[in-house]
């Protein structure tokens, strides 16, 4: 105060003095870990990384599961993306959802990417099973949001952000549809919620699936995301990968091929 360092008792003031007042510092976030862990790569270079992400594999350190992400498994594998916003990550898969995902290797290459993804020239098909028998194709144009009753749900909700998903029935099980889906835009469970509005949720889903009569057991929402097209940062090429379902995916659709015949 007044250029003197008031003590921690009261100290009576005139009138006119200056007071100058320093918050304590809070303490720093602790950086994310790099901690290794295996990682199925299915492209790298300069600029980026296309990796085929398994389920049950969090992308991003959260209140539930602060370390063991797949964040953590790039700063290990490319330490340099530690100089990288998210450690480059661009785009997220939900923990239960395998397939294909791009992480950009510098700040330029994640702009470009992420500039892609608000234009929708990035090109995401991801295969579904979903319960039911849902029309052969269409396009799902409905805004998706918080849900107000559940705040860590999704729902459709005017209130929500525009979200569409296109989409075609691949085969057919009666109970059952294998779906190919494509996202036009990337609301968070932007799919799992659309097929929740269309009726049909997706089989094993443990949170958009309630009504569900007669659910087909599976340990986890039946998404994964078959294939991604991009134009490379550098090069301006335009990428493709395909990832070909999990073993417990392929296991699900021989399972219910085989029902579909009993």
């Amino acid at each position: 105060m007044d250029g003197a360092t008031a003590s921690e008792r009261a100290r009576p003031v005139i009138g006119g003095e200056t007071v100058l007042v320093r918050p304590p510092k809070l303490p720093a976030e602790a950086a994310p870990a790099a901690q290794r862990m295996a990682l199925k790569i299915v492209h790298e270079d300069a600029d980026l990384i296309v990796l085929d992400k398994p389920a049950g594999l969090t992308v991003h350190p959260g209140a539930g599961q602060p370390d063991r992400t797949l964040l953590n498994a790039l700063l290990a594998h490319a330490p340099a993306l530690a100089g990288v916003p998210r450690a480059g990550i661009v785009h997220r898969l939900d923990k239960d959802t395998s397939g294909l995902l791009v992480v950009a290797k510098t700040v330029s290459a994640q702009a470009n990417l992420a500039a892609q993804l608000a234009e929708r020239t990035m090109r995401r098909l991801y295969l579904a099973v979903v319960q039911g028998d849902p029309p052969a194709s269409g396009t799902i144009d409905a805004p998706v949001g918080r849900d107000a009753r559940a705040r860590t749900r999704m729902a459709v909700t005017q209130r929500g952000k525009p979200a569409r998903t296109s989409y075609r029935v691949l085969e057919r099980f009666g109970q059952a549809a294998l779906v190919e889906c494509r996202l036009e835009t990337g609301r968070t469970h932007q799919i799992r919620v659309h097929f929740q509005h269309l009726r049909h949720p997706l089989v094993g889903d443990p949170v958009y699936r309630r009504g569900t009569r007669h659910a087909i057991s599976f340990p986890r929402q039946a998404l994964h995301a078959a294939e991604l097209t991009l134009v490379h940062p550098s090069s301006g090429a335009t990428m493709t990968w395909k990832s070909a379902p999990p073993r417990d995916f392929q296991k699900l659709l021989a399972r219910l091929r085989e029902e579909r015949w009993l």
